[in-house]
């Protein structure tokens, strides 16, 4: 578990820890691909096409193509809501690139998790459009 995972689980319910350890064991093992993100309504995927994002245990976050690596990081948290449902759980992403990769930071709602899939939501914030982002594992 990473550190800011566990610095964050301090305020969380039981079934959030229980959420966020199972997802960030899920997305620190093995590498993964972007399979869907849509922006607003737009389908964006193909900017991410070749592209492998691995999310170490430390909290650590490389987007890679062979050429082209990007590098940032990545965490697991509560949003201190007041509900009992895992839209609790936010996944954060912070990529230090401009461009298509700077569309993915963000404090994502987590919609469902698996250990070969990670499905995200977010509302934008000026338009009130729904992005959603989908992380399949290789």
């Amino acid at each position: 578990m990473s550190v800011v995972g566990l610095f964050a689980m301090s305020a969380c319910k039981k079934d959030d820890v229980k959420a966020i350890e199972a997802i960030e064991s899920e997305m620190a093992s093995g590498t993964w691909r972007i399979t869907r993100y849509i922006d607003s309504g737009n389908d964006e995927t193909s900017n991410y096409t070749g592209y492998n994002f691995t999310f170490s245990s430390s909290g650590t976050l490389t987007a890679t193509n062979g050429t082209t690596s990007y590098g940032g990081t990545w965490s697991v948290t509560d949003s201190n809501s007041n509900d009992d449902s895992e839209d609790d759980v936010d996944f954060n992403i912070y990529l230090s690139a401009t461009g298509n990769f700077e569309d993915l930071n963000d404090d994502w709602d987590i919609s469902s998790h698996s250990s070969s899939s990670l499905s995200l939501i977010d509302v934008s914030g000026g338009n009130g459009g729904t992005d959603e982002l989908v992380f399949t594992k290789n």
